[in-house]
């Protein structure tokens, strides 16, 4: 009985009179500062969230968990079909597939462009690498052709750049070519377009293309070797424990990495950016915090004559300070539920309708993804209505240490 007591002096002291028109506006604006907070803060966690996992997917999506290489640039693995088989028996390791590549030219009808030139297994490459699952003209399978020339997919900004369609005949230009008396011929090979891929990422689509395994050792003047073999884990969160064990069976010629290690930076950086936005944004709520404390001192001092009645008819005075605590829970948490469900709502039909595009060449996505998170509302509401609480403790103290003998001798 006594909460309910409690809760309806705090609602009829927010419904403010006409000559209280000051602190009505007060309160109205605490509670749109706390909105604003919170809405301001779920709107910037979820583009963190949708930009980090957005990259993690599509960095995953194109390239393995565990990479082993040569220790020197420019080595190869030798007799790799027998460590791939020693690699396939490491604890969680379900997908193991050789991989060769190298830079090389592109040329087009309408342009020449620099680029990757991977040589693949087409049934391993599939367990480990999910890239050429986007494919947007062609087929994989067209690659086990052995045909001349060989086949090769192109991402499709490649294709685009260089002028190429669907069973047309590209050029690849190899600085390691054949050898001659007057030195390194770069050499020239005629790949067949059999499929063209769009991941999305542009930094893939753009510069990547795919052949056989065998097509790319001749094009790249290799005999039956590789310079990378990739792991693929059943949970890639035990990247690093697969790493070690990969390097025991590796040997000291050849090192392993994996997706962790590789994107350190990236990861980093994206975990520093979150860091600073609840600091930066979260400002927002302290300014809506010291709202929630003038609007109270000023509920106070308006509120002084009625305190001291309440008193004199026998309310105590933890009740007078829990109406004014009640007061300010309840600005904190009318603001933190209509911020909750404005950034929600907003992050909802902008990352559905792509609201905010972005240039693929230097973001490396073509838009802004949104990705609100459920145990981001949670704490954001809980830290709203906790700073809504901390502000109400001056005011509600100075409410219930008022004297009523003192407050009406002087009304």
């Amino acid at each position: 009985m006594a909460a309910r007591f409690e809760i309806f002096v705090a609602r009829r002291y927010l419904r403010a009179k006409r000559k209280e028109a000051v602190v009505s506006i007060v309160t109205a604006i605490s509670v749109v500062g706390v909105a604003a907070g919170v809405m301001a803060l779920i709107i910037a966690l979820a583009i963190n969230n949708g930009f980090s996992n957005e990259l993690q997917k599509n960095l995953l999506g194109a390239t393995s968990h565990v990479d082993v290489i040569p220790k020197q640039a420019g080595d190869a693995i030798e007799n790799w079909p027998a460590l791939i088989a020693k690699l396939s028996k490491i604890p969680h390791v379900v997908g193991a597939a050789p991989s060769v590549s190298s830079g090389v030219f592109f040329s087009g009808p309408l342009n020449a462009k620099g680029g990757i030139l991977f040589g693949i297994d087409v049934d391993l490459e599939p367990q480990v690498s999910d890239m050429l699952r986007h494919m947007k003209e062609g087929s994989l399978t067209r690659l086990r052709d052995a045909g001349s020339p060989p086949g090769v997919i192109l991402g499709s900004g490649l294709a685009r750049d260089t002028g190429m369609m669907l069973n047309s005949v590209i050029t690849v230009v190899s600085p390691q070519g054949d050898l001659t008396p007057v030195g390194v011929r770069p050499g020239i090979r005629r790949f067949r377009v059999v499929g063209i891929f769009e991941s999305g990422f542009f930094q893939y689509d753009d510069f990547w293309a795919y052949t056989s395994l065998h097509a790319a050792q001749e094009a790249l003047s290799l005999t039956d070797l590789v310079n990378q073999i990739e792991l693929k884990l059943d949970d890639k969160y035990l990247a690093p424990q697969a790493t070690i064990e990969a390097q025991k069976v590796a040997g000291p010629r050849l090192t392993a990495t994996n997706w962790i290690q590789q994107n350190r930076q990236l990861f980093n950086a994206f975990r520093m950016e979150r860091i600073v936005t609840m600091i930066t944004i979260g400002l927002i709520l302290l300014v809506a915090a010291l709202n929630i404390l003038i609007s109270l001192v000023m509920m106070v001092m308006e509120k002084y004559r009625d305190i001291a009645v309440l008193m004199s008819m026998g309310a105590r005075r933890e009740q007078i300070r829990r109406i004014f605590i009640m007061q300010g829970v309840l600005i904190g948490v009318t603001g933190t539920a209509i911020g909750l469900v404005a950034g929600y709502t907003l992050c909802y039909f902008a990352d559905r309708f792509r609201w905010i595009q972005l240039d693929e060449q230097v973001y490396a996505l073509s838009y802004v993804p949104f990705e609100p998170r459920f145990v981001d509302g949670v704490w954001v509401a809980a830290v709203a209505i906790l700073i809504s609480f901390l502000a109400t403790i001056y005011p509600a103290r100075s409410a219930s240490r008022l004297t009523p003998t003192e407050v009406l001798r002087y009304e």
